[in-house]
């Protein structure tokens, strides 16, 4: 019988996935053909979907560093808009390779700083990560739009946006594919999935972070400083959130204006959640998010709304949670 409700949640979200398809009047074919061309079957769709990985890879990193905490940080959004706008305000002054390194630092601080206090009320006040973490975000939107409207705004365009930064404090691509750049953010998110799975299953912290994500009460009786832990943990994920938007500036866009997280943040959170919990997992599921969202950009173009992908990924989270419980699978 269960196997029975797992068939039918699959169902049930396939259905869901193509009947906006059958809506707009598009055929099949067509829109399968529009998704391959645009994600991983053409060059100009790797371009699209190597710009998607690089933030998703380290904020689904971030977000995961929260859950094995057993915190749930919904703010990765609102990190990294302060992580990009305090990037592009040391860039700016510094147009050199020196400022692209201090540039990333800063958005590492400002994720950082912009977190801390959702991990310090969650310690010490009791208040829930959550909705301190979205009242964050919003606050995160709002102050740098205001950054990008006034100080910040290049006074030569008419839209809201930063300056241009110097060739010289951009990242330069690792390796490029036509047009298609394999930046340093890649490599980094995945020395970053590397470090994070070999800290949990080897050092004494790792293992104390976990316990205070499984069971804090029980943590605390065996000697954990739980708040000390909690605080840190969602330092940690708000520096490395600040780090993946610095990189959405640093290493692909060269400026920053209003919303240049796209959603990303928010995007971070549901790659942890498929990764159920194991960092090494976080490379496959943030290559399916950036493959989704690069094919339905592209199937837009068919009057397909772009907004499948969140459809289609939540069904999969929703799958992936479902087969998980009954198969009572490991974290690690």
């Amino acid at each position: 019988m269960k196997n029975g409700h797992h068939w039918a949640l699959i169902i049930i979200v396939l259905a869901l996935s193509i009947f906006p398809i059958f809506l707009t009047g598009t055929p099949l074919p067509d829109a399968a053909r529009s998704f391959w061309e645009s994600s991983i079957g053409q060059p100009r769709g790797w371009v699209v979907t190597l710009r998607e990985l690089s933030p998703l890879l380290i904020g689904g990193v971030a977000v995961l560093i929260a859950l094995r905490a057993g915190l749930f940080n919904i703010g990765a959004e609102g990190q990294m808009l302060v992580g990009a706008c305090a990037a592009t305000a040391v860039a700016l002054q510094m147009p050199n390779v020196s400022g692209a390194i201090l540039a990333a630092i800063a958005g590492m601080v400002a994720g950082a700083l912009w977190a801390y206090p959702a991990g310090w009320l969650k310690a010490y006040r009791g208040g829930h990560e959550v909705i301190s973490t979205i009242m964050l975000n919003q606050i995160a939107v709002r102050l740098t739009a205001w950054f990008v409207k006034s100080p910040m705004k290049d006074p030569n365009q008419i839209a809201d946006t930063s300056p241009r930064l110097a060739g010289a404090a951009e990242w330069v691509p690792v390796a490029s594919f036509g047009r298609a750049h394999l930046t340093w953010a890649i490599p980094i998110g995945l020395l970053l999935c590397w470090l994070l799975w070999y800290w949990l299953r080897h050092r004494v912290a790792g293992y104390e972070l976990q316990a205070v994500g499984a069971n804090p009460r029980a943590a605390k009786v065996a000697g954990v400083n739980v708040s000390q832990i909690t605080t840190r943990a969602m330092a940690a994920s708000g520096a490395l959130s600040g780090l993946a938007g610095a990189t959405i500036v640093l290493a692909d866009q060269g400026r920053f204006y209003e919303n240049i997280s796209a959603g990303r943040g928010f995007d971070a959170l549901g790659v942890a959640l498929l990764a159920g919990g194991n960092p090494l997992f976080v490379i496959p599921t943030s290559m399916v998010f950036a493959i989704l969202n690069a094919g339905t950009s592209g199937m837009g173009l068919e009057g397909i709304p772009k907004g499948l992908s969140g459809l289609i990924l939540g069904g999969l989270i929703l799958i992936v949670g479902s087969l998980r419980t009954k198969t009572g699978g490991s974290d690690e």
